[in-house]
Protein backbone atom coordinates (compact mmCIF):
# COMPACT_ATOMS: atom_id res chain seq x y z
CA UNK A 1 0.00 0.00 0.00
CA UNK A 2 2.68 2.18 1.18
CA UNK A 3 4.87 1.65 -2.60
CA UNK A 4 1.49 2.21 -4.20
CA UNK A 5 0.88 6.04 -2.57
CA UNK A 6 4.04 6.59 -3.36
CA UNK A 7 3.49 5.69 -7.25
CA UNK A 8 0.21 7.77 -7.06
CA UNK A 9 1.75 10.67 -5.87
CA UNK A 10 4.51 10.57 -8.68
CA UNK A 11 2.04 10.24 -10.97
CA UNK A 12 0.09 13.13 -9.93
CA UNK A 13 3.00 15.40 -9.91
CA UNK A 14 3.28 14.44 -13.51
CA UNK A 15 0.44 15.54 -14.14
CA UNK A 16 0.46 18.61 -12.45
CA UNK A 17 3.80 19.41 -13.75
CA UNK A 18 2.28 19.04 -17.50
CA UNK A 19 -0.77 21.24 -16.47
CA UNK A 20 1.45 23.77 -15.30
CA UNK A 21 3.47 23.25 -19.07
CA UNK A 22 0.14 23.68 -20.92
CA UNK A 23 -0.96 26.56 -18.93
CA UNK A 24 2.52 28.78 -18.94
CA UNK A 25 3.54 27.62 -22.72
CA UNK A 26 0.13 27.13 -24.55
CA UNK A 27 0.64 27.37 -28.14
CA UNK A 28 4.37 28.65 -27.90
CA UNK A 29 6.05 31.56 -26.03
CA UNK A 30 7.00 33.51 -29.13
CA UNK A 31 3.30 33.52 -29.81
CA UNK A 32 2.45 34.53 -26.51
CA UNK A 33 5.27 37.64 -26.67
CA UNK A 34 3.36 38.85 -30.33
CA UNK A 35 -0.27 38.87 -28.11
CA UNK A 36 1.25 41.17 -25.39
CA UNK A 37 3.27 42.91 -27.80
CA UNK A 38 -0.29 44.18 -28.71
CA UNK A 39 -1.04 45.60 -25.46
CA UNK A 40 -3.66 42.30 -25.40
CA UNK A 41 -4.06 39.50 -23.08
CA UNK A 42 -4.09 35.87 -23.52
CA UNK A 43 -7.42 33.96 -22.95
CA UNK A 44 -5.95 32.31 -19.56
CA UNK A 45 -4.95 36.30 -18.57
CA UNK A 46 -8.82 37.12 -19.51
CA UNK A 47 -9.93 34.02 -17.57
CA UNK A 48 -7.97 35.13 -14.31
CA UNK A 49 -8.59 38.94 -14.62
CA UNK A 50 -12.67 38.54 -14.94
CA UNK A 51 -13.07 35.37 -11.77
CA UNK A 52 -12.32 35.72 -8.46
CA UNK A 53 -9.01 34.32 -7.24
CA UNK A 54 -8.66 30.83 -7.23
CA UNK A 55 -11.49 29.95 -7.94
CA UNK A 56 -11.33 28.64 -11.89
CA UNK A 57 -11.29 25.11 -12.69
CA UNK A 58 -10.77 24.25 -16.36
CA UNK A 59 -12.19 21.93 -18.80
CA UNK A 60 -10.28 20.07 -21.26
CA UNK A 61 -6.94 21.03 -20.41
CA UNK A 62 -5.48 18.12 -21.88
CA UNK A 63 -8.20 18.08 -25.00
CA UNK A 64 -5.76 18.16 -28.75
CA UNK A 65 -6.52 17.89 -32.26
CA UNK A 66 -8.22 15.47 -33.52
CA UNK A 67 -5.54 15.15 -36.64
CA UNK A 68 -2.74 12.62 -35.58
CA UNK A 69 0.13 15.33 -36.77
CA UNK A 70 -1.26 17.89 -34.88
CA UNK A 71 -1.82 16.39 -31.61
CA UNK A 72 1.75 17.20 -30.67
CA UNK A 73 0.85 20.88 -31.60
CA UNK A 74 -2.38 21.50 -30.46
CA UNK A 75 -2.39 22.09 -26.46
CA UNK A 76 -6.32 22.77 -25.50
CA UNK A 77 -7.15 22.83 -29.62
CA UNK A 78 -7.68 26.75 -29.60
CA UNK A 79 -10.24 27.07 -26.91
CA UNK A 80 -10.15 26.96 -23.14
CA UNK A 81 -13.01 27.12 -20.72
CA UNK A 82 -14.55 26.02 -16.97
CA UNK A 83 -15.97 27.07 -14.21
CA UNK A 84 -15.71 29.71 -11.31
CA UNK A 85 -16.75 32.59 -9.69
CA UNK A 86 -17.13 36.25 -10.09
CA UNK A 87 -18.09 38.58 -7.46
CA UNK A 88 -18.88 35.23 -5.15
CA UNK A 89 -21.34 33.54 -8.23
CA UNK A 90 -20.69 30.52 -10.13
CA UNK A 91 -20.28 31.45 -13.64
CA UNK A 92 -19.14 29.52 -17.01
CA UNK A 93 -16.12 31.26 -18.74
CA UNK A 94 -14.68 30.42 -22.21
CA UNK A 95 -13.21 31.89 -25.15
CA UNK A 96 -10.38 31.44 -28.12
CA UNK A 97 -6.84 30.89 -27.51
CA UNK A 98 -5.15 32.37 -30.32
CA UNK A 99 -1.97 30.83 -29.71
CA UNK A 100 -3.45 27.47 -31.08
CA UNK A 101 -3.97 27.70 -35.14
CA UNK A 102 -5.31 31.16 -34.86
CA UNK A 103 -8.28 30.03 -32.48
CA UNK A 104 -9.75 28.64 -35.02
CA UNK A 105 -12.96 26.06 -34.76
CA UNK A 106 -12.23 22.74 -35.19
CA UNK A 107 -14.12 19.01 -34.18
CA UNK A 108 -12.27 18.52 -30.57
CA UNK A 109 -12.57 22.48 -29.37
CA UNK A 110 -15.81 22.66 -30.46
CA UNK A 111 -16.87 19.77 -28.73
CA UNK A 112 -15.14 20.96 -25.47
CA UNK A 113 -17.15 24.45 -25.84
CA UNK A 114 -20.58 22.30 -26.43
CA UNK A 115 -19.65 20.54 -23.08
CA UNK A 116 -19.18 23.69 -21.22
CA UNK A 117 -22.18 25.92 -22.46
CA UNK A 118 -24.40 22.46 -22.12
CA UNK A 119 -23.34 22.40 -18.71
CA UNK A 120 -23.59 25.68 -17.83
CA UNK A 121 -27.63 26.14 -19.28
CA UNK A 122 -28.43 22.59 -17.55
CA UNK A 123 -27.12 24.00 -14.53
CA UNK A 124 -28.41 27.22 -14.98
CA UNK A 125 -25.21 29.13 -14.76
CA UNK A 126 -24.31 32.68 -16.54
CA UNK A 127 -21.99 32.48 -19.30
CA UNK A 128 -18.95 34.85 -20.54
CA UNK A 129 -17.66 34.24 -23.85
CA UNK A 130 -13.89 35.67 -25.24
CA UNK A 131 -13.63 35.53 -28.91
CA UNK A 132 -11.08 36.25 -31.40
CA UNK A 133 -10.88 32.89 -33.66
CA UNK A 134 -9.52 32.75 -37.16
CA UNK A 135 -12.78 31.06 -38.26
CA UNK A 136 -13.06 27.21 -39.36
CA UNK A 137 -10.09 25.39 -38.99
CA UNK A 138 -8.42 23.99 -42.62
CA UNK A 139 -7.82 21.93 -43.76
CA UNK A 140 -9.70 19.91 -40.93
CA UNK A 141 -13.06 21.49 -42.54
CA UNK A 142 -12.66 21.22 -46.22
CA UNK A 143 -14.38 17.24 -46.92
CA UNK A 144 -17.41 16.79 -45.78
CA UNK A 145 -16.64 14.58 -42.82
CA UNK A 146 -14.66 17.30 -41.21
CA UNK A 147 -17.17 20.25 -42.21
CA UNK A 148 -20.39 18.32 -41.02
CA UNK A 149 -18.16 17.87 -37.35
CA UNK A 150 -18.28 21.69 -36.48
CA UNK A 151 -21.92 22.86 -36.69
CA UNK A 152 -22.52 26.35 -35.16
CA UNK A 153 -23.46 25.03 -31.64
CA UNK A 154 -27.10 23.93 -31.53
CA UNK A 155 -27.43 23.80 -27.53
CA UNK A 156 -27.16 27.91 -27.40
CA UNK A 157 -29.84 28.08 -30.27
CA UNK A 158 -31.48 25.90 -27.69
CA UNK A 159 -30.77 28.12 -24.57
CA UNK A 160 -33.77 30.10 -24.33
CA UNK A 161 -32.22 32.32 -22.55
CA UNK A 162 -32.06 30.07 -19.24
CA UNK A 163 -28.96 31.77 -18.51
CA UNK A 164 -27.32 35.24 -19.09
CA UNK A 165 -24.88 35.04 -22.37
CA UNK A 166 -22.14 37.86 -22.39
CA UNK A 167 -19.44 37.75 -25.38
CA UNK A 168 -16.54 39.85 -25.37
CA UNK A 169 -14.91 40.20 -28.77
CA UNK A 170 -11.26 40.95 -27.88
CA UNK A 171 -9.87 40.38 -31.42
CA UNK A 172 -10.00 39.71 -34.92
CA UNK A 173 -13.37 37.49 -35.22
CA UNK A 174 -14.72 35.84 -37.87
CA UNK A 175 -16.99 32.22 -37.99
CA UNK A 176 -17.22 30.40 -34.76
CA UNK A 177 -16.39 33.60 -32.77
CA UNK A 178 -18.96 35.98 -34.70
CA UNK A 179 -21.73 32.88 -34.32
CA UNK A 180 -21.40 32.88 -30.80
CA UNK A 181 -21.43 36.92 -30.35
CA UNK A 182 -25.04 37.10 -32.28
CA UNK A 183 -26.07 33.86 -30.00
CA UNK A 184 -25.37 36.34 -27.01
CA UNK A 185 -27.40 38.44 -24.76
CA UNK A 186 -25.07 41.42 -24.64
CA UNK A 187 -21.75 41.59 -26.94
CA UNK A 188 -18.90 43.69 -26.02
CA UNK A 189 -16.46 44.85 -28.06
CA UNK A 190 -13.37 46.15 -28.29
CA UNK A 191 -11.71 48.98 -29.74
CA UNK A 192 -9.43 48.08 -32.63
CA UNK A 193 -10.92 44.70 -33.31
CA UNK A 194 -13.04 43.31 -35.87
CA UNK A 195 -16.11 41.17 -35.57
CA UNK A 196 -17.37 39.94 -38.79
CA UNK A 197 -18.75 36.40 -40.61
CA UNK A 198 -15.26 36.47 -43.17
CA UNK A 199 -12.05 37.78 -43.29
CA UNK A 200 -11.16 40.37 -45.18
CA UNK A 201 -8.53 37.83 -47.07
CA UNK A 202 -11.35 35.55 -47.79
CA UNK A 203 -13.37 38.10 -49.15
CA UNK A 204 -11.03 39.31 -51.08
CA UNK A 205 -10.06 35.85 -52.42
CA UNK A 206 -13.91 35.26 -53.19
CA UNK A 207 -14.88 38.21 -54.95
CA UNK A 208 -11.95 40.72 -55.44
CA UNK A 209 -12.90 43.44 -52.85
CA UNK A 210 -10.24 44.75 -50.78
CA UNK A 211 -11.47 45.57 -47.70
CA UNK A 212 -9.79 46.66 -44.12
CA UNK A 213 -10.68 45.20 -40.74
CA UNK A 214 -12.30 48.71 -39.50
CA UNK A 215 -14.43 49.13 -42.49
CA UNK A 216 -15.91 45.46 -41.82
CA UNK A 217 -16.27 44.66 -39.03
CA UNK A 218 -15.05 47.61 -36.70
CA UNK A 219 -16.61 49.36 -33.33
CA UNK A 220 -18.09 51.71 -35.36
CA UNK A 221 -19.85 49.93 -37.85
CA UNK A 222 -21.20 47.59 -35.22
CA UNK A 223 -21.99 50.24 -32.64
CA UNK A 224 -23.63 52.66 -35.28
CA UNK A 225 -24.69 50.81 -37.76
CA UNK A 226 -25.73 47.62 -37.57
CA UNK A 227 -26.32 47.09 -33.91
CA UNK A 228 -24.70 43.57 -33.62
CA UNK A 229 -23.04 45.11 -30.33
CA UNK A 230 -24.57 46.50 -27.23
CA UNK A 231 -21.10 48.14 -25.87
CA UNK A 232 -17.73 49.77 -26.53
CA UNK A 233 -14.77 48.98 -24.82
CA UNK A 234 -11.40 50.91 -24.76
CA UNK A 235 -9.55 47.92 -24.08
CA UNK A 236 -9.66 44.49 -22.45
CA UNK A 237 -9.70 45.87 -18.98
CA UNK A 238 -12.72 48.31 -19.47
CA UNK A 239 -14.10 45.02 -21.26
CA UNK A 240 -14.02 43.05 -18.44
CA UNK A 241 -15.35 45.73 -15.76
CA UNK A 242 -18.29 46.23 -18.14
CA UNK A 243 -18.74 42.38 -17.78
CA UNK A 244 -18.47 42.89 -13.98
CA UNK A 245 -21.04 45.19 -13.86
CA UNK A 246 -23.71 44.29 -16.32
CA UNK A 247 -23.50 41.04 -14.59
CA UNK A 248 -24.47 42.52 -11.28
CA UNK A 249 -27.74 43.74 -12.50
CA UNK A 250 -28.95 40.05 -13.89
CA UNK A 251 -29.55 37.04 -11.96
CA UNK A 252 -28.04 33.43 -12.50
CA UNK A 253 -30.80 32.32 -14.68
CA UNK A 254 -34.38 32.70 -15.62
CA UNK A 255 -36.10 31.08 -12.35
CA UNK A 256 -34.35 33.41 -10.32
CA UNK A 257 -34.88 37.09 -9.57
CA UNK A 258 -31.29 39.70 -10.10
CA UNK A 259 -29.60 40.11 -6.69
CA UNK A 260 -30.94 43.22 -4.67
CA UNK A 261 -28.91 46.00 -3.01
CA UNK A 262 -29.37 48.31 -0.28
CA UNK A 263 -31.16 52.16 -0.69
CA UNK A 264 -31.53 55.04 1.01
CA UNK A 265 -35.70 54.72 1.55
CA UNK A 266 -35.81 58.40 2.75
CA UNK A 267 -37.18 59.64 -1.18
CA UNK A 268 -37.57 63.50 -1.11
CA UNK A 269 -38.64 65.58 -4.17
CA UNK A 270 -36.19 66.42 -6.91
CA UNK A 271 -36.75 70.35 -7.99
CA UNK A 272 -33.79 69.51 -10.01
CA UNK A 273 -35.37 67.86 -12.18
CA UNK A 274 -37.27 70.93 -13.86
CA UNK A 275 -33.82 72.43 -14.92
CA UNK A 276 -32.82 68.88 -16.52
CA UNK A 277 -36.11 69.23 -18.90
CA UNK A 278 -37.64 72.25 -20.62
CA UNK A 279 -40.65 73.63 -20.47
CA UNK A 280 -41.06 73.72 -24.09
CA UNK A 281 -41.74 71.01 -25.74
CA UNK A 282 -39.43 71.90 -28.76
CA UNK A 283 -36.58 72.06 -27.19
CA UNK A 284 -34.14 69.51 -26.53
CA UNK A 285 -32.64 67.71 -23.73
CA UNK A 286 -30.79 64.88 -22.92
CA UNK A 287 -33.43 62.12 -21.40
CA UNK A 288 -29.51 60.40 -19.71
CA UNK A 289 -29.63 62.75 -17.18
CA UNK A 290 -33.05 62.21 -16.28
CA UNK A 291 -32.65 58.42 -16.22
CA UNK A 292 -29.63 59.01 -13.79
CA UNK A 293 -31.44 61.25 -11.30
CA UNK A 294 -34.31 58.29 -11.02
CA UNK A 295 -31.63 55.29 -9.82
CA UNK A 296 -30.42 54.86 -6.02
CA UNK A 297 -26.72 55.05 -7.30
CA UNK A 298 -26.77 58.29 -10.05
CA UNK A 299 -25.76 55.68 -12.26
CA UNK A 300 -27.51 53.45 -15.49
CA UNK A 301 -25.61 50.76 -17.60
CA UNK A 302 -26.43 51.97 -21.17
CA UNK A 303 -26.81 48.92 -24.86
CA UNK A 304 -26.87 50.14 -28.09
CA UNK A 305 -26.23 53.83 -27.17
CA UNK A 306 -25.22 54.68 -30.57
CA UNK A 307 -27.81 52.69 -32.45
CA UNK A 308 -31.44 53.68 -32.88
CA UNK A 309 -30.31 56.51 -31.12
CA UNK A 310 -33.85 58.16 -30.28
CA UNK A 311 -34.76 55.75 -28.06
CA UNK A 312 -32.54 54.91 -24.43
CA UNK A 313 -31.91 51.35 -23.44
CA UNK A 314 -30.59 51.09 -20.02
CA UNK A 315 -30.39 49.26 -17.06
CA UNK A 316 -30.66 50.83 -13.45
CA UNK A 317 -31.58 50.40 -9.64
CA UNK A 318 -34.44 51.53 -8.15
CA UNK A 319 -35.24 50.45 -4.46
CA UNK A 320 -32.55 48.44 -4.85
CA UNK A 321 -33.76 46.14 -7.96
CA UNK A 322 -32.74 45.97 -11.13
CA UNK A 323 -35.03 48.06 -13.79
CA UNK A 324 -34.44 47.96 -17.68
CA UNK A 325 -35.42 51.61 -19.29
CA UNK A 326 -36.75 52.49 -22.33
CA UNK A 327 -36.96 55.85 -22.79
CA UNK A 328 -37.39 58.90 -25.59
CA UNK A 329 -33.86 60.86 -26.18
CA UNK A 330 -35.61 64.08 -27.54
CA UNK A 331 -32.01 65.42 -28.48
CA UNK A 332 -31.95 62.54 -31.74
CA UNK A 333 -34.91 63.54 -33.58
CA UNK A 334 -36.92 64.91 -31.40
CA UNK A 335 -37.45 61.33 -29.64
CA UNK A 336 -39.45 60.07 -32.72
CA UNK A 337 -39.36 56.09 -33.05
CA UNK A 338 -37.19 54.93 -35.67
CA UNK A 339 -37.48 51.37 -37.30
CA UNK A 340 -33.65 50.48 -35.19
CA UNK A 341 -35.32 52.14 -32.59
CA UNK A 342 -38.11 49.65 -32.75
CA UNK A 343 -35.56 46.49 -33.26
CA UNK A 344 -33.46 48.02 -30.00
CA UNK A 345 -36.47 48.17 -27.94
CA UNK A 346 -38.08 44.39 -28.90
CA UNK A 347 -34.70 43.29 -27.72
CA UNK A 348 -34.23 44.80 -25.16
CA UNK A 349 -37.36 43.60 -23.86
CA UNK A 350 -37.21 40.25 -24.78
CA UNK A 351 -33.89 40.48 -22.90
CA UNK A 352 -35.37 42.28 -19.67
CA UNK A 353 -38.31 39.95 -19.42
CA UNK A 354 -36.26 36.56 -19.95
CA UNK A 355 -34.58 37.92 -16.67
CA UNK A 356 -37.23 38.89 -14.92
CA UNK A 357 -36.34 42.42 -14.97
CA UNK A 358 -39.27 45.52 -14.07
CA UNK A 359 -39.65 47.34 -17.02
CA UNK A 360 -39.68 51.35 -16.77
CA UNK A 361 -41.16 53.29 -19.51
CA UNK A 362 -40.24 57.21 -19.77
CA UNK A 363 -42.19 59.03 -23.08
CA UNK A 364 -41.21 62.05 -24.62
CA UNK A 365 -42.16 61.30 -28.27
CA UNK A 366 -43.69 62.91 -31.35
CA UNK A 367 -44.28 59.36 -32.44
CA UNK A 368 -43.25 57.20 -34.99
CA UNK A 369 -40.83 58.46 -38.10
CA UNK A 370 -42.82 59.24 -41.17
CA UNK A 371 -41.22 59.32 -44.63
CA UNK A 372 -40.07 57.03 -47.68
CA UNK A 373 -37.30 56.39 -46.02
CA UNK A 374 -37.98 54.90 -42.81
CA UNK A 375 -41.23 53.19 -45.10
CA UNK A 376 -38.78 51.74 -47.10
CA UNK A 377 -36.30 50.45 -43.87
CA UNK A 378 -39.74 47.98 -43.03
CA UNK A 379 -40.81 50.54 -40.46
CA UNK A 380 -44.42 48.64 -40.14
CA UNK A 381 -42.78 45.30 -39.63
CA UNK A 382 -40.78 46.41 -36.83
CA UNK A 383 -43.21 48.93 -35.12
CA UNK A 384 -45.63 45.58 -34.66
CA UNK A 385 -43.24 43.26 -33.79
CA UNK A 386 -41.94 45.66 -30.91
CA UNK A 387 -45.81 45.90 -30.23
CA UNK A 388 -46.17 42.83 -30.22
CA UNK A 389 -43.18 42.27 -28.03
CA UNK A 390 -45.00 44.54 -25.54
CA UNK A 391 -48.02 42.53 -25.10
CA UNK A 392 -46.00 39.15 -24.37
CA UNK A 393 -43.82 41.08 -22.14
CA UNK A 394 -44.63 39.19 -18.04
CA UNK A 395 -42.30 41.46 -15.84
CA UNK A 396 -44.34 44.19 -13.96
CA UNK A 397 -44.22 47.58 -16.05
CA UNK A 398 -44.61 51.62 -14.88
CA UNK A 399 -44.59 54.26 -18.02
CA UNK A 400 -44.21 57.96 -17.37
CA UNK A 401 -45.33 60.57 -20.07
CA UNK A 402 -43.29 63.64 -19.38
CA UNK A 403 -43.83 66.35 -22.18
CA UNK A 404 -45.22 64.67 -25.04
CA UNK A 405 -46.75 61.34 -26.08
CA UNK A 406 -48.50 61.00 -29.85
CA UNK A 407 -49.78 58.79 -32.00
CA UNK A 408 -49.17 55.06 -31.77
CA UNK A 409 -45.82 55.66 -29.99
CA UNK A 410 -47.77 56.69 -26.70
CA UNK A 411 -49.16 52.95 -26.96
CA UNK A 412 -45.69 51.72 -28.41
CA UNK A 413 -44.07 52.89 -25.06
CA UNK A 414 -46.21 50.92 -23.05
CA UNK A 415 -49.31 53.92 -22.93
CA UNK A 416 -52.90 53.11 -21.05
CA UNK A 417 -54.68 49.82 -22.10
CA UNK A 418 -50.97 48.22 -23.00
CA UNK A 419 -51.09 45.71 -20.00
CA UNK A 420 -48.93 47.83 -17.50
CA UNK A 421 -49.07 48.23 -13.68
CA UNK A 422 -49.38 51.50 -14.02
CA UNK A 423 -48.97 54.64 -15.89
CA UNK A 424 -48.25 58.66 -15.03
CA UNK A 425 -48.22 61.74 -16.44
CA UNK A 426 -46.25 64.98 -15.59
CA UNK A 427 -48.95 68.23 -15.71
CA UNK A 428 -46.84 69.03 -19.01
CA UNK A 429 -47.72 65.93 -20.26
CA UNK A 430 -49.64 66.30 -24.00
CA UNK A 431 -51.46 63.00 -25.33
CA UNK A 432 -52.94 63.19 -28.82
CA UNK A 433 -53.08 61.22 -31.98
CA UNK A 434 -50.92 64.02 -33.52
CA UNK A 435 -49.22 67.03 -32.41
CA UNK A 436 -51.38 69.72 -32.06
CA UNK A 437 -49.44 72.02 -34.65
CA UNK A 438 -49.51 68.83 -37.19
CA UNK A 439 -53.24 68.36 -36.14
CA UNK A 440 -55.17 72.02 -36.82
CA UNK A 441 -53.23 71.92 -40.27
CA UNK A 442 -54.12 68.50 -41.27
CA UNK A 443 -57.74 69.68 -40.04
CA UNK A 444 -58.25 73.34 -40.86
CA UNK A 445 -55.72 73.62 -43.94
CA UNK A 446 -58.84 74.80 -45.90
CA UNK A 447 -60.50 77.14 -43.76
CA UNK A 448 -57.05 78.39 -42.72
CA UNK A 449 -56.38 78.63 -46.80
CA UNK A 450 -58.70 80.85 -47.38
CA UNK A 451 -58.00 83.54 -44.53
CA UNK A 452 -55.10 86.32 -45.10
CA UNK A 453 -51.74 86.20 -43.12
CA UNK A 454 -52.67 88.12 -40.40
CA UNK A 455 -56.15 86.21 -39.58
CA UNK A 456 -54.46 83.19 -40.52
CA UNK A 457 -51.93 83.25 -37.94
CA UNK A 458 -54.64 84.47 -34.96
CA UNK A 459 -56.87 81.56 -36.13
CA UNK A 460 -54.02 79.35 -36.06
CA UNK A 461 -52.99 80.27 -32.82
CA UNK A 462 -56.44 80.07 -31.71
CA UNK A 463 -56.83 76.71 -32.91
CA UNK A 464 -53.77 75.76 -31.46
CA UNK A 465 -54.42 76.37 -28.25
CA UNK A 466 -58.19 74.70 -28.46
CA UNK A 467 -56.75 71.90 -29.14
CA UNK A 468 -53.67 71.63 -27.22
CA UNK A 469 -56.29 72.30 -24.44
CA UNK A 470 -57.55 69.05 -25.03
CA UNK A 471 -54.55 67.13 -25.08
CA UNK A 472 -53.27 67.93 -21.34
CA UNK A 473 -53.28 64.66 -18.93
CA UNK A 474 -56.38 65.70 -17.03
CA UNK A 475 -58.64 64.07 -19.01
CA UNK A 476 -56.80 61.03 -19.67
CA UNK A 477 -56.96 60.60 -15.58
CA UNK A 478 -60.45 61.79 -15.74
CA UNK A 479 -61.61 58.48 -17.45
CA UNK A 480 -58.87 56.56 -15.23
CA UNK A 481 -56.48 55.86 -18.24
CA UNK A 482 -53.61 57.62 -16.59
CA UNK A 483 -53.73 56.61 -13.04
CA UNK A 484 -52.30 59.47 -11.62
CA UNK A 485 -50.63 63.20 -12.53
CA UNK A 486 -47.39 63.50 -10.42
CA UNK A 487 -45.44 66.24 -9.59
CA UNK A 488 -42.23 66.22 -11.34
CA UNK A 489 -40.20 66.46 -8.85
CA UNK A 490 -42.08 63.58 -7.12
CA UNK A 491 -41.06 61.29 -10.30
CA UNK A 492 -38.54 58.96 -8.39
CA UNK A 493 -40.39 58.87 -5.51
CA UNK A 494 -43.20 57.58 -7.12
CA UNK A 495 -41.13 55.00 -8.94
CA UNK A 496 -39.51 53.50 -6.16
CA UNK A 497 -42.59 53.26 -4.20
CA UNK A 498 -44.04 51.08 -7.19
CA UNK A 499 -40.84 49.21 -7.60
CA UNK A 500 -40.38 48.37 -4.04
CA UNK A 501 -43.97 46.38 -4.06
CA UNK A 502 -43.62 44.96 -7.16
CA UNK A 503 -44.27 40.78 -7.02
CA UNK A 504 -42.56 39.34 -10.17
CA UNK A 505 -43.92 35.90 -11.33
CA UNK A 506 -40.76 33.39 -11.80
CA UNK A 507 -41.67 30.56 -14.19
CA UNK A 508 -40.85 27.42 -12.77
CA UNK A 509 -37.75 26.22 -12.98
CA UNK A 510 -37.82 24.03 -16.56
CA UNK A 511 -40.58 26.25 -17.90
CA UNK A 512 -39.93 29.72 -20.14
CA UNK A 513 -41.58 32.76 -20.81
CA UNK A 514 -42.86 33.39 -24.40
CA UNK A 515 -40.30 36.11 -25.31
CA UNK A 516 -37.14 33.72 -23.95
CA UNK A 517 -37.35 32.29 -27.06
CA UNK A 518 -37.22 35.18 -29.53
CA UNK A 519 -33.90 35.63 -31.46
CA UNK A 520 -30.88 37.48 -29.93
CA UNK A 521 -30.07 40.01 -32.55
CA UNK A 522 -32.13 41.22 -35.25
Amino acid sequence: MEQQAETLNELGAALDARRETIHTEMGGQDKIDRIHEKGRYTIRERIAKLVDPNSFSEVGTFAVSDRVEDRGNTPGDGKIGGFGTVAGRAMAVAGDDITVKRGSSSVIGSRKLHRIFETAWADGTPCVYFGETGGARIPDTLGSEGFVKVPPDIANARRRRRSPMISVICGESFGGSSFQSAFSDVVIQVEGTCLAVTSPRVIEIATGEKIGFEELGGTSVHDRMTGQIDRVAKDEDDAIDQVRTLLGYLPQNCWEEPPRTAYDTNIGPDDKISDLVPMKRTRAYDMRRVLRRMTDDGSIFELKPNFGRSLITAFGRIAGRSVGFVASQPVIYAGALSPDACDKATAFLSLCDANNIPLIFMQDTPGFMVGRQVEHANLLAKAIRFAEALALVEVPRLTVVMRKAFGLAYFSLSGSSMGGRAVAAWPSAEISFMDPAVGVNVVYADKLAKLDPEARGAEHARLMAEVARDTGPNAAAGAMQVDEIINPADTRAWLAHHVSRMHIDIPPRGSFKPLATWPTCY
